[in-house]
C-alpha cells in the first residue's frame, strides 16, 4: 500500500492556490480522495508530497497532511488485523468515513435484548428475556476465554465459533445437553438477524446440527391421580393447591395459563356442555378445552371463594414457588414417591387422562394449545397398563380367529 499526496489543477486552471488530493495505491490500482487543503504550486514539492517552506502556515499544513497520513496507515492496519478484504477503494472508503462501522456480535445482541425488554407483557414473557440475558452473558464469557476479547464484528462469527461455544458451555459452564443447545439456539436468532439485515452473507449454522436429548417426563399414574384427588387434607392450604393441581391434570393447563383463567373463558361448547376456550400465555395461541366432571366439580367448590370473586378468577391459584413447595408436602402425605412440579399436571392430562385413553393425538395437541403435534410427542408416553391392555385386546381377537377357523375346518 502507498500514498502520495500531489496537487490536482482543474482544466480551466490559470493561477492561484491549487487543491491538495491523496492517492491510495494497493496493487496497482489506485483510488483518490480530497486532503481538504490547498497550496501554491510554486511552493509544493512533488518528490515529498509536502509544501516547501519554514514558515507557520507551512508547518501547519505540513503537519496536517502528517496526520492524514498516520490515519490511513492505521486504517490499513486494522483492515488487517480485521481480515477485510484491502483494496484502493476500500481504504479510500473508510477514509472518507463512506462505509459504515462494522457490526459487532455483542453490539447487535445487546441491541436486540433491549428491544425485547421493552416488549415483555406485549409479545414476549420475563422468562424468555432472561433466557436472552443469560445466553448474552455467556457469549461474553466465552469469548474472554477464547480470545481474550469483550466483542468480535459479526464476520467472525463462523461454524468453528459454534463448535467452541457448545464445547465452553458443556465444559466450563458444565451446561448439559438440553441447557447448551438452548444457548446455541438463542444465539441463532441474533445471526438471523444478522442475516436478514446483510451482515452476514454465510449462515454458520447451515452445517451445525445440535441435537437435543429425550427427556424422561414423570406424570402420574391413574392410581395416583385417584389417591391425590380423594386425600382429605386438614390444611386448607393443601387442599387449595391440590385442586388446583388435579383440575391441571383434566384440563391441561399450564399454570400461568390457570392463574390467569377467568370465568368468562368457560363457556357452552358446541355440544352444549360447558368449555374452557382460552389462549396460552406462551404462544398465544386457542386452546378449547371440553371441562370434565372432575374439573367441573372443582371449580363449582369455588364459586364463593373471596379471591375467586374479587380477581374474577375460577380458581385461587397461588404463586407458583408456593404451589411446587406444596406439592412436595402433598406427596408425602400421599404416598407418591415422584418429585412433583406443578408441569407434572400437564403432562398426566397428555398422557394418563387423554392419550392412554384413546384419545387422539391431534385432539390432545388442540387442547393443549400446541401449533404441532411433534411438541405433543414430547409430553405424550405410552405406559406400560395401556400396552398391555391394547396386546390383550389383540389377544383376544387372535383367539377368536383361531377358534373360528377350527369350526370352519370341522
Amino acid at each position: 500500500m502507498n500514498l502520495l499526496f500531489y496537487l490536482k489543477k482543474r482544466s480551466n486552471y490559470e493561477s492561484g492556490p491549487v487543491a491538495i488530493y491523496l492517492r491510495f495505491t494497493v496493487d496497482g490500482h489506485r483510488a483518490e480522495a480530497s486532503a481538504g487543503k490547498t497550496c501554491e504550486p510554486s511552493r509544493w514539492n512533488a518528490q515529498s508530497g509536502r509544501a516547501n517552506g519554514t514558515k507557520e502556515d507551512v508547518r501547519v499544513l505540513n503537519a496536517y497532511l502528517d496526520k492524514l497520513q498516520a490515519n490511513v496507515q492505521e486504517l490499513h492496519h486494522l483492515m488487517t488485523v480485521n481480515e477485510e478484504m484491502v483494496t484502493a477503494e476500500a481504504l479510500k472508503n473508510k477514509f472518507i468515513g463512506k462505509v459504515e462501522k462494522s457490526r459487532t456480535l455483542i453490539t447487535v445482541f445487546e441491541d436486540h435484548n433491549t428491544k425485547m425488554e421493552s416488549l415483555v407483557g406485549q409479545e414476549f414473557e420475563k422468562s424468555t428475556l432472561q433466557r436472552y440475558k443469560t445466553c448474552l452473558m455467556h457469549t461474553v464469557d466465552f469469548m474472554q476465554w477464547q480470545h481474550n476479547v469483550s466483542d468480535i464484528p459479526i464476520t467472525k462469527i463462523n461454524f468453528a465459533f459454534l463448535n467452541d461455544f457448545e464445547y465452553y458451555l458443556r465444559s466450563v459452564r458444565k451446561c448439559g445437553n438440553n441447557s447448551a443447545i438452548k444457548y446455541i439456539k438463542n444465539l441463532g436468532k441474533i445471526i438471523r438477524i444478522c442475516l436478514g439485515n446483510g451482515w452476514l452473507t454465510v449462515d454458520p449454522y447451515l452445517n451445525y446440527k445440535p441435537k437435543q436429548k429425550a427427556v424422561h417426563r414423570e406424570a402420574l399414574t391413574k392410581e395416583e391421580l385417584q389417591k391425590m384427588y380423594k386425600r382429605k387434607f386438614s390444611i386448607d392450604r393443601l387442599c387449595v393447591v391440590r385442586d388446583v393441581f388435579v383440575f391441571c391434570c383434566y384440563t391441561g393447563l399450564a399454570y400461568v395459563d390457570v392463574h390467569k383463567l377467568k370465568r368468562s373463558e368457560m363457556v357452552k361448547g358446541i355440544d352444549g356442555n360447558l368449555w374452557i376456550h382460552t389462549s396460552r400465555q406462551k404462544t398465544d395461541t386457542l386452546s378449547r378445552i371440553p371441562i370434565l366432571p372432575v374439573a367441573l366439580s372443582i371449580i363449582r367448590s369455588y364459586d364463593k371463594h373471596p379471591q375467586c370473586v374479587a380477581e374474577d378468577t375460577l380458581l385461587p391459584v397461588m404463586s407458583n414457588q408456593k404451589m411446587n413447595a406444596y406439592l412436595k408436602e402433598i406427596a408425602d402425605l400421599c404416598g407418591i414417591s415422584k418429585l412433583l412440579t406443578f408441569h407434572i399436571a400437564r403432562h398426566t392430562f397428555a398422557t394418563t387422562v387423554t392419550l392412554n385413553n384413546g384419545v387422539p393425538i391431534e385432539s390432545v395437541a388442540k387442547m393443549m394449545g400446541h401449533t404441532s403435534i411433534k411438541t405433543t410427542q414430547i409430553y405424550a408416553k405410552v405406559m406400560d397398563r395401556k400396552i398391555s391392555e391394547d396386546m390383550q385386546v389383540l389377544q383376544n381377537k387372535l383367539a377368536v380367529k383361531k377358534r373360528t377357523s377350527k369350526l370352519v375346518v370341522a
